[in-house]
């Protein structure tokens, strides 16, 4: 958790909170959810999940869910990220950085391409 040591950094974090929620809330057609439980923000899922953010935002990609969900149970594969592609097979990624993120995000969701070396099976 990010130290609050002013009144503009309470909120900057409600502004970030209150952008993946509006993100969360909006309808579309692809999802991304990313594994929030204790084990996936240790791991570095908040970070992950900043950068996915980042990412539909910097390339505008309106139609784009982003959700967030505890833990999904996949021991050792934290952070953990879903792409829910409508009409096609989920893909879970695990051990995903920002980096990977949005490489995940380019590759996949924008371009339609899996990628396999990072898929781990449920």
């Amino acid at each position: 958790m990010p130290t609050i040591n002013s009144i503009q950094d309470l909120k900057r974090l409600r502004e970030e909170a209150q952008k993946i929620k509006d993100m969360r809330d909006q309808t579309g057609k692809t999802q991304v959810v990313v594994g929030m439980g204790t084990v996936g923000i240790a791991a570095g899922a908040r970070e992950t999940l900043k950068a996915i953010l980042a990412f539909i935002e910097e390339q505008q990609l309106p139609d784009i869910i982003l959700r967030q969900t505890g833990n999904f149970g996949i021991s050792g594969q934290d952070p953990v990220v879903k792409v829910i592609v409508p009409n096609q097979e989920e893909v879970i990624y695990g051990k995903i950085n920002p980096d990977l993120a949005r490489k995940i995000m380019q590759n996949h969701v924008v371009d339609g391409n899996v990628l396999v070396e990072y898929v781990i099976e449920e």
